[in-house]
């Protein structure tokens, strides 16, 4: 529970950050919290039995692993003497013990979640959490390890994590689209608030708490208005000294009426506190105020310094073995279906850490190159580019990873851990891209052929067509025959064409050149004798009526 409104007067702090924000941070976890929280989602019996609460604390797990989270639990020890009223009357209204046993290294969970019911209702009155436990609060635990800066944060339900002196506290962690929690700053309290840590705890015993059930009347926004008038550095100081008989002094103020109301009413505690003058005092009352301070103050949990500290916050190796062990007993999942879901996890960990590692070598100066790092880097290959829900990530192979070959990471972590990895699979995919253009299209030098090259095949296809036709027409008469070379107007057309083929750049004036009939020749062919060597091509100027000379191809060669 907590200090009662305690949440709603912070509203205005609460920030609602991506998952990632986690990344990298050690912390705090209130387990019973976590276990009544996931419980009340499904309440039904098939639920219970299935242990769905369970299974959502292990997908909680595995969230925070892949992020890099080193994750502490703790649980609720023995109940405060000071707390056991508060107790009994939550057993007696039928609400749910919080008892819990959780003994975890990195995901190795045993949880013994125990509840009330009618016929061991009386069983539960004089029960003890965890009994012989040197710790009291779980909140206070985790706060004491927040302030002493030996965790990033804080995971709890419970609003009086601040009045033990937490700094961060993570209230809800959401795991659909992309994940994400909502997080409360000490440090916006006391700006925007104007709220320490002595003012919460004065809030506390004016609204009710675990440990006192406030003054009957009074709302939060009349006793906002009360401590802020006082400040924070005299208000504990106030109430110990006065108890809460400042209250009555407030009764004049217009800002105070729904204060003044409740002192009118018979049922105001503090009309047993004090006289109508504000003077005489109840010693108990008073005396049962400092205990509640006392107990926030001074919280009974393991300090610092002490050797469960120290084994709760030592890094411990993944045991596989012990987990497959664990999934197998409480969800019936076999070995293949845990491995599943928690090794892409465990390897995703594993490569934010050599992450970390890069970068705080960058920061010191050394600037290694990814062959000369002494821890070998997880990611083997990168095998291809993926999109995860919008996200840039890969497809990687891993480093002898024992149960795990393959599995998607982000880019940006990829890129911040072994950049080297992402300009190799790059200069490899753009090497592929060349290999598969080349067989599928033409070299370039046959796209690139001129025009000038093409006229030439075409001229000497003319000429071989023409050399062809000549002798097949030859060979139908006899050995001696007399071929007249006089140019007819067929001939012109086809010379004139040759002409053109033969130059690409010929003018128009080509087409009007005549040959006449003097420049004729007779020539005796003998069939039978050898062919004469051919004679490279006889090329003759032959003017033009305006004084130009056209070029005339002689093609009895």
């Amino acid at each position: 529970m907590g200090v009662k409104n305690l949440w709603d007067i912070l509203e205005s702090c609460k920030k609602t950050l991506p998952l990632h924000h986690l990344q990298n941070k050690r912390l705090c976890i209130d387990l019973s919290c976590w276990m009544i929280q996931l419980q009340n989602v499904s309440k039904s019996h098939s639920c219970i039995k299935q242990k769905v609460y369970l299974r959502g604390l292990f997908h909680h797990l595995r969230a925070l692993i892949a992020v890099n989270c080193t994750i502490v639990f703790v649980t609720d020890g023995s109940i405060p003497a000071i707390k056991l009223s508060t107790y009994r009357r939550r057993l007696n209204s039928g609400s749910e013990v919080r008892n819990l046993v959780c003994r975890c290294n990195h995901c190795m969970l045993f949880t013994f979640f125990v509840t009330q019911d009618d016929r061991n209702l009386q069983n539960f009155t004089s029960l003890r959490r965890n009994m012989g436990s040197e710790i009291e609060e779980a909140e206070a635990q985790c706060a004491l390890l927040n302030s002493e800066s030996l965790c990033d944060g804080c995971f709890t339900l419970d609003s009086d994590v601040f009045l033990f002196g937490a700094r961060t506290v993570y209230r809800d962690i959401c795991l659909g689209d992309g994940g994400y929690v909502t997080c409360y700053e000490m440090r916006d309290v006391e700006r925007q608030l104007g709220f320490g840590r002595n003012s919460l705890i004065t809030l506390a015993l004016l609204l009710g708490c675990d440990y006192s059930q406030g003054v009957h009347g009074l709302g939060p926004k009349s006793a906002c208005q009360i401590v802020k008038s006082v400040g924070d550095n005299v208000v504990l100081q106030k109430v110990a000294s006065e108890g809460l008989s400042f209250i009555k002094k407030k009764r004049s103020s217009k800002k105070q009426g729904a204060v003044s109301k409740c002192n009118n009413s018979k049922e105001n505690s503090l009309d047993h506190d004090m006289n109508v003058n504000g003077i005489k005092h109840d010693s108990q009352r008073d005396d049962q105020h400092l205990q509640v301070i006392d107990a926030y103050l001074k919280p009974k949990c393991h300090s610092a310094d002490s050797d469960a500290v120290h084994r709760a916050l030592a890094q411990y190796p993944f045991q596989r073995a012990k987990l497959q062990q664990i999934c197998a007993q409480f969800f019936e999942w076999s070995l293949d279906k845990t491995d599943e879901y928690i090794l892409p996890k465990i390897a995703k960990r594993n490569l934010r850490r050599f992450s970390n590692l890069r970068s705080t070598s960058s920061d010191l100066g050394l600037k290694l190159p990814l062959h000369k790092i002494p821890v070998k880097c997880p990611v083997s290959k990168i095998i291809r580019h993926r999109k995860v829900q919008g996200r840039d990530c890969y497809e990687v192979s891993w480093e002898d990873f024992d149960g795990l070959k393959t599995s998607i990471v982000p880019a940006d972590l990829v890129e911040s851990a072994c950049p080297e990895k992402i300009v190799e699979f790059e200069e490899e995919r753009a090497e592929r891209k060349k290999q598969n253009h080349r067989k599928t299209r033409p070299n370039k030098s046959e796209k690139g052929s001129s025009v000038t090259e093409i006229d030439l095949k075409l001229q000497r296809l003319l000429l071989d067509i023409e050399l062809e036709s000549s002798s097949v027409h030859n060979a139908s008469f006899s050995s001696n025959v007399e071929i007249s070379e006089s140019r007819t107007a067929a001939p012109e057309v086809d010379l004139t064409n040759q002409d053109l083929w033969l130059d690409p750049k010929g003018s128009d004036d080509i087409s009007c050149n005549e040959v006449g009939p003097s420049t004729a020749k007779s020539e005796v062919i003998d069939l039978l004798s050898p062919s004469p060597p051919r004679q490279s091509r006889i090329v003759s100027k032959f003017p033009k009526s305006n004084g130009q000379c056209i070029d005339v191809i002689d093609l009895s060669e």
